[in-house]
This record gives C-alpha cells, structure tokens and sequence, in this order.
C-alpha cells in the first residue's frame, strides 16, 4: 500500500481513522459490513494515479476509529453527521466532494446526498440501490417475513447474542467465512454452510495476507459497532418519516454485480430494471449488472471498477 498515508481527525464527537492518497478533486469512499477502509485499497491507488485524492475511512465502530458503546449512537444521523464533518475537515475549500460507497457504504452515500445533497458533486454506488422504505412494515419485521428467524439482520438484533457465538467459531474464521460468502442465514448452532473442521479456500482476488488484515483490526475492535447499524434498522425506519418519498437528485452511477445477494432479494431486479430506481433517483445516469460477480465488486473487479468511477467522474471535474 505504498504511499498511502493514514491519520486521525476528530468528527461528531469520536475520532476516525482515514487513509488517504493523491492530489486533486476529493473522492469519499464508504465501506460496508464487515469491511474497513482497506477495501477499498485498489481503488485509492488507482483514482490517486488518475489526479484524484482519494480518502477512505473506517467507518464508526470499525477498525482504527472510535466504537461508541451505546446502540443508540450508530442511527443514519449519527453516521451521516461523521460524514458531513468529515467531508468539512478534508476538503474545506471544495463545496462538493464525489462520493464512492458499496454496502453499508452505499446506504450512507443515498442518505448524504438526500440530507446534504449540497455536500455531493456525483455518487457511484455499489451493490445497494436506494430503495424506498415501506411505511407500511418495520425492516426487521419484512426480512424475517421473507426469510425468517434465522435471517442475518434479525440475528444481529439481540446486544451480544451473535458476537458469543461468532467469539465460540473464532475471528479468523468467522471474518474468511464472510469473506469467501457472504451468508443470508445464520442458523442458530451451524452458523456457515461448512463444518468448523473444513478447510476454507480464499477467492483469487483475496490473498492470506489481505485477508488477515481484516481478522487482525475485527480481533481488535470486534463486531459490536458494525452490529449496531443493523440494530438501528427500525429506529432509523421511523427518523426517515418526514423524507418518505423524497428523491435522490444526486448524479449517479449503479454497479451490482449479478451474483450479489443484493440483486437476489425479493424484488430487487424489478425495481432496478423496470423504473422504480430511476423514479426515486431521477439522476440515475447507468445501472451496470456485472457478469459472475458477487458481493465485494470493488475487490473482485478492481481494475473495471476503477474505470467505471473515473469515467463517471471525470464527466464533473
């Protein structure tokens, strides 16, 4: 990771670890769940080469930033507030900054450009469209009606209950799992598909060393503040009442890839491909679904991810 350089900056009222590199136009990469800045590695390399500065942080409650202890501390406000003092901390003479989130990352960059579209230039989202909210049925309550009980989200609810039992298989076991798949269900008692006594296979674009990085920051700060997003799923249901049906009038790119399992949630192509998407996001420039690629698009792909953001971006410059 040659050249790129790492501090601390005091936001909202924690401390956030950044990695940043480059000169130029500010791009703000977003991680997801269970990720840190480090995925977006080949991405700041890249767009720093191509006279962009990239910046990437670890998000609240990952990694090297602050994980404040209350469940109450982790709603989109809280989130969105680190970003918006963020984006004034490193780019304070830029009104605007382009923005690049994946996951989690991404469902933070629809919330910034519809609280402070005034802080984003143009936005390149992967893997979660924005969708509209159902003010009709709490999240939690629709996944476990889809999926049921044994669903990810509805097991990340209960404070401490999921950290005992991934702290019984082991982080480096749990985060190669993650890693390798990303599990839609976690049954009580067999949480992975394979046997703890299994072998596992890192994907090709996943080395042992990248992949220890991760084990070795997640043995550190642990899986409670990432968990705390998903337990905020209900309550930011009801902070987000006064913006149901508000569009997203933010220049966009969308990437998904066509093994995501984003992509396979019921109802989801429908209404990338037939006008829900572009009804809610107006702005919405290209929707791109990548063949034989799944969750972590920016890590499989690098090099046509990259070339997807700069040829966005440099639309703005």
């Amino acid at each position: 990771m040659e050249g790129i350089e790492h501090r601390e900056v005091k936001v909202n009222g924690i401390n956030m670890h950044l990695a940043e590199k480059g000169e130029g136009p500010v791009i703000l990469f977003l991680h997801g769940y269970p990720e840190l800045w480090y995925s977006w590695r080949h991405q700041i390399l890249a767009l720093s080469s191509m006279g962009y500065r990239a910046v990437a942080p670890d998000l609240r409650g990952y990694g090297d930033s602050d994980a404040p202890d209350s469940v109450d501390s982790y709603t989109c406000f809280h989130l969105v507030g680190d970003l918006v003092e963020l984006i004034d901390v490193v780019a304070p003479d830029e009104r605007k900054v382009f923005v690049v989130g994946h996951d989690w990352g991404a469902l933070l960059a629809w919330y910034l450009c519809m609280f402070r579209p005034d802080k984003v230039k143009a936005l390149v989202n992967l893997s979660v469209p924005f969708v509209r909210f159902s003010r009709e049925v709490k999240p939690i309550d629709a996944w476990k009606s889809h999926y049921g009980s044994d669903h990810y989200m509805y097991r990340f609810q209960a404070p401490g209950e999921i950290e005992a039992e991934f702290a019984e298989i082991g982080m480096d076991r749990v985060m190669k799992e993650y890693l390798i798949d990303f599990p839609v269900l976690l049954p009580k008692g067999k949480l992975f598909e394979r046997s703890a006594d299994d072998p596992l296979t890192l994907p090709c674009w996943l080395s042992e060393e990248e992949a220890n990085y991760y084990v070795t920051k997640f043995q550190k700060s642990g899986f409670t503040g990432p968990l705390n997003y998903y337990r905020n799923l209900d309550r930011n249901w009801e902070l987000l009442a006064p913006w149901t049906g508000c569009e997203i009038k933010t220049p966009t790119k969308f990437i998904i890839g066509d093994k995501d399992l984003v992509y396979h949630m019921p109802g989801m192509k429908d209404y990338i491909h037939n006008g829900g998407f572009k009804e809610d996001v107006p702005s919405l420039q290209e929707v791109v679904v990548m063949e034989g690629v799944a969750h972590y698009i920016n890590m499989e792909k690098p090099d046509e991810i990259n070339h997807h953001i700069y040829n966005f971006f440099r639309q703005f410059d």
